[in-house]
């Protein structure tokens, strides 16, 4: 059976093997998709980038903190124990709270996550956030920066934030960004701050976005500088102010079997005042929507992990009825 014929039913429920398997795509790179159809649309472990340089695990499963105030929800994500930290309410905070490596941050519920400030993810590494909402952010909601280090940003619920709802910068890398809706905002989604910050950052802004669904945001989904190769693939992009993909500074993304759906610019390969960069297409499923931007496409480096895409009519109701809280 070719991968296009993979049955949406079986796709929208797919899961990574975890245990003995979880272990060997964080060393051999490869992402081994399995069916549950009785599951959620969720996986036990990252797909993509998050599944290599030895994987991204999170924090203790037995060490387990629940939070419900802000001064709790700072001491638990800045302290140095290996540890799972369940946020339980919307709590409300002021600025960005730094997270120190080896934390998962979930959240408890559909409607537990974090009001007025967002999180600050600065030279660490191994850290997993799922299941939160976020909202209404002074800066960025989730900000990822100075070579942090396999991180899974999935299933959460992302609106209303003064920034970026989701930035990642400053050479970070090995990140995967699975199953979240991000909606009422305009700029979503950075990969890669500044112009002049080649140094820092070619090489390394790997990440892959799958299963994210767009809901009328206006641009960044991502907007990328200097990495190759980008992954986005099985996005679902619905009522675009601006564009959807932006591709620049020479960075190479493969834009891949996504569902555009009202987007007048699917991908762009240059916007503000950056250099233009590289887009490679394949079989993206668009209604009502433009012709996608592409540019030196052979310049795209190949992806460096196994995948099994998801067909791309189908996208749309698989990460509908799958992308957001409440869903894991």
């Amino acid at each position: 059976m070719s991968e296009l014929d993979i049955p949406a039913a079986a796709l929208s429920r797919r899961r990574l093997l975890g245990g003995a398997a979880a272990g060997a795509v964080g060393v051999a790179g490869a992402v081994l998709l399995g069916h549950s159809p009785a599951a959620a649309a969720f996986e036990s472990s990252p797909v993509g980038y998050a599944s290599l340089n030895g994987g991204t695990t999170g924090g203790s499963a037995g060490t387990v903190v629940t939070v419900s105030s802000a001064s709790a929800l700072q001491s638990a994500l800045s302290s140095g124990t290996s540890q799972t930290v369940r946020v339980n309410g919307l709590i409300s905070i002021s600025g960005m709270y730094n997270v120190a490596s080896n934390k998962t941050i979930i959240g408890v519920g559909s409607g537990s996550g974090i009001t007025g400030g967002g999180l600050n993810l600065s030279g660490v590494r191994n850290i997993i956030i799922r299941n939160l909402v976020f909202r209404n952010a002074s800066d960025d909601s989730i900000n990822v920066q100075t070579n942090t280090t396999n991180v899974w940003i999935d299933h959460n619920d992302l609106a209303s934030g003064y920034d970026g709802l989701i930035d990642i910068k400053r050479g970070s890398d090995f990140i995967t960004v699975s199953w979240n809706r991000l909606h009422n905002h305009d700029k979503s989604m950075l990969l890669g701050h500044d112009d002049g910050n080649a140094s820092q950052d070619t090489g390394r802004l790997r990440v892959t976005y799958v299963h994210n669904w767009f809901e009328g945001t206006g641009q960044r989904h991502p907007r990328v500088r200097f990495a190759n190769p980008v992954h986005v693939l099985n996005n679902y992009y619905s009522n675009i102010g601006s564009y959807g993909v932006a591709s620049t500074m020479n960075a190479g993304v493969f834009v891949e079997r996504n569902y555009f759906e009202n987007v007048s610019k699917p991908t762009v390969t240059q916007t503000g005042d950056s250099d233009p960069g590289n887009i490679k297409v394949l079989n993206n499923y668009k209604v009502n929507s433009g012709t996608e931007q592409v540019r030196n496409g052979a310049s795209v480096a190949a992806i460096p992990y196994s995948y099994t895409p998801q067909a791309n009519n189908t996208v749309k109701a698989t990460v509908t009825a799958g992308a957001g809280t409440g869903k894991i």
